[in-house]
């Protein structure tokens, strides 16, 4: 697998850069992995980056993006943040990779029985956390099918919330980076919201 040059990076548009990490998604879910040399890779990046996505995702252990997605070192500039929620830092992040750095599409990834949504389905208050949770609670509140057991234990509810927050963060990043609103309607990146299975491995993107 070659190291991505800017010429490489140049010729993707957002469609291929989520098709490459659709691909890239079922090769982990069926173990087929892409044979590459990281330390190469390591030494290709050193005078340079041009990753073609921004994912954003949870810091759960199992939902690392270089993994399920199957990128190698160059590919991707990864942001994790519990709850796969949105700040101004991460928006400068992200106004960094794709207007500075040149990616060509943003994906908010959440997950399948995320900690920090179930903090929020129930109300937790620890410390810092605390403010982390209340940047999740929008999604708990508009989550307006379940009736009855609003709270951690009820495990639909739990996923319709994940699913709820991973939307609410794509349209936070668009409301609040006029940046990145411009790019994506000039058609210059893409930004995509998705779920990843941590059972399955497999992820489901809201397209």
């Amino acid at each position: 697998m070659k190291t991505l040059t800017k010429e490489m990076q140049t010729s993707i548009t957002p469609q291929m850069a989520l098709e490459l990490l659709k691909e890239g998604n079922k090769r982990f879910i069926n173990n087929l992995k892409v044979n590459r040399n990281l330390l190469q890779q390591a030494n290709d990046t050193s005078d340079g980056q041009h990753p073609f996505a921004v994912i954003l995702s949870c810091i759960d252990s199992r939902t690392s993006a270089e993994l399920i997605f199957d990128q190698g070192l160059g590919d991707v500039f990864s942001i994790r943040i519990a709850g796969n929620v949105v700040n101004e830092d991460i928006l400068g992040s992200m106004e960094f990779g794709c207007k500075v750095a040149g990616a060509k599409t943003i994906i908010v990834l959440g997950h399948t029985k995320c900690g920090a949504v179930k903090g929020a389905c129930d109300n937790v208050a620890l410390g810092n956390l605390t403010g982390l949770i209340e940047k999740i609670k929008p999604a708990v509140e508009l989550e307006d099918t379940t009736i009855a057991n609003r709270n951690a234990s009820n495990s639909i509810f739990v996923e319709n919330v994940a699913e709820l927050n991973v939307k609410l963060s794509v349209k936070n990043i668009l409301v609040k980076s006029p940046i990145i609103a411009e790019m994506v309607k000039n058609g210059e990146i893409g930004i995509v919201g998705g779920i990843h299975d941590i059972s399955s491995g497999e992820v489901k993107f809201f397209e």
